[in-house]
């Protein structure tokens, strides 16, 4: 088993390290970087304005030193220069993800006015002091354009947050899918098997968008006039009541519970067929005892599966979720940062559901080599 965790935690580095840097190299591309570039100065910067702050802040390789001479003495113009920007790919690139994963030091540079500037060095900090590595084995996340402060003070209360929410999802999708499964797979075809099968396939095929504004157009305007809970749960982040906080975890936990439900119900149905569920029947034995002694347990093994792979899944409905109901976490801010190009956030963000993947996908091989006998390791 230490070798099976061993091999396990060996590709799950290799495969974050090649998710990582994939997601680094596409927020990098040059038409973000432009957008940053206009939003951090001013959105009439010109292309060779933009390709010289790019360059200075350790984004971009320097330019030419011989043409940007030539265009400040008006030797070539505005458009000759421009055609001679690099605005494809970088090599530089390589390096600055080993500066951003913390294995290459930080750039430094020295600005306008004389004053030493750098991938360390954060606002208002002494040069002196900042450190030579500064990356995420650091735990230096980087600087956020949008929210003027330490990515990882700034997105830690998101984290928070979220995994509020989705803890409350959880609880209240894994055990309702678990009874909906068992109940449904209990006696295969009958009009109760039917039934919650119907309302499995119902919540599964609504996507969260939907059922979310059903939620809020039937249970909290005055249209309707069942006003049951908020339509919002800002309030939430500071007090969770389940006036405020129902909503967001029910439209989660709908779309998620389905999916849960239908393996339940088909892993039951297949052990009440067993030889040994039959021989049980033979000898006597009560259909609750039948049910609670010797199915549940084998019907649960494949499920397990899925609930630690709905994680991953969940954090798509996060992001729906939170930004409709306007609830600040981890999802919010990745859609605010995606929308104001904060390119250190959403790397921080893309660095966080890639070890949440991960882990639960660990968690989950291990789990089930223990509730499964009859797999080996080997």
């Amino acid at each position: 088993m230490g070798l099976f965790i061993l091999r396990r935690v060996g590709v799950m580095l290799l495969t974050a390290l090649c998710l990582t840097f994939i997601v680094f190299v596409m927020t990098n591309l040059y038409p973000n970087l432009e957008k940053l570039a206009k939003s951090e100065g001013n959105f009439r910067m010109t292309d060779i304005e933009v390709a010289t702050w790019l360059s200075n802040n350790g984004y971009r390789s320097p330019l030419d030193e011989q043409m940007l001479a030539d265009y400040r003495a008006d030797k070539i113009t505005l458009e000759e220069a421009s055609a001679q920007v690099n605005s494809g790919f970088d090599v530089r690139i390589f390096r600055n993800y080993a500066e951003w994963i913390g294995v290459y030091p930080g750039w430094t540079g020295v600005n306008r006015d004389g004053v030493l500037r750098g991938r360390c060095i954060l606002p208002g900090a002494d040069p002196e002091e900042a450190p030579t590595f500064c990356g995420i084995l650091q735990g230096k996340w980087g600087w956020s354009t949008v929210a003027k402060a330490p990515v990882a003070e700034a997105l830690g209360t998101r984290i928070g947050n979220t995994g509020f929410l989705m803890l409350c999802v959880m609880l209240l999708m894994v055990p309702s899918a678990l009874i909906v499964g068992v109940l449904a797979g209990m006696r295969e075809g009958s009009a109760l098997d039917r039934s919650l099968s119907t309302f499995s396939i119902t919540t599964t095929a609504t996507p969260e968008y939907v059922s979310g504004v059903l939620f809020i157009a039937i249970f909290t305007s005055s249209a309707v006039g069942l006003k049951w809970f908020k339509g919002t749960a800002t309030s939430a982040m500071d007090n969770a009541t389940f006036e405020n906080f129902f909503l967001p975890v029910l439209t989660i936990a709908l779309y998620g519970m389905g999916y849960i439900a239908r393996m339940t119900r088909a892993s039951m149905a297949e052990v009440m067929t067993a030889q040994y569920i039959r021989t049980a029947r033979l000898k006597g034995v009560s259909f609750g005892n039948i049910v609670i002694k010797h199915a549940l347990r084998n019907a649960l093994i494949a499920p397990f599966t899925v609930i630690m792979l709905q994680f991953p899944w969940l954090l798509n409905g996060v992001v729906i979720v939170e930004t409709l109901f306007q609830y600040k976490g981890v999802g919010w801010e990745l859609v605010r940062a995606a929308g104001n190009n904060d390119i250190e956030m959403l790397l921080a963000i893309s660095v966080v559901s890639v070890f949440v993947v991960l882990v639960t996908q660990l968690i989950s091989d291990i789990g089930y080599v223990y509730l499964n006998p009859r797999i080996s390791v080997t």
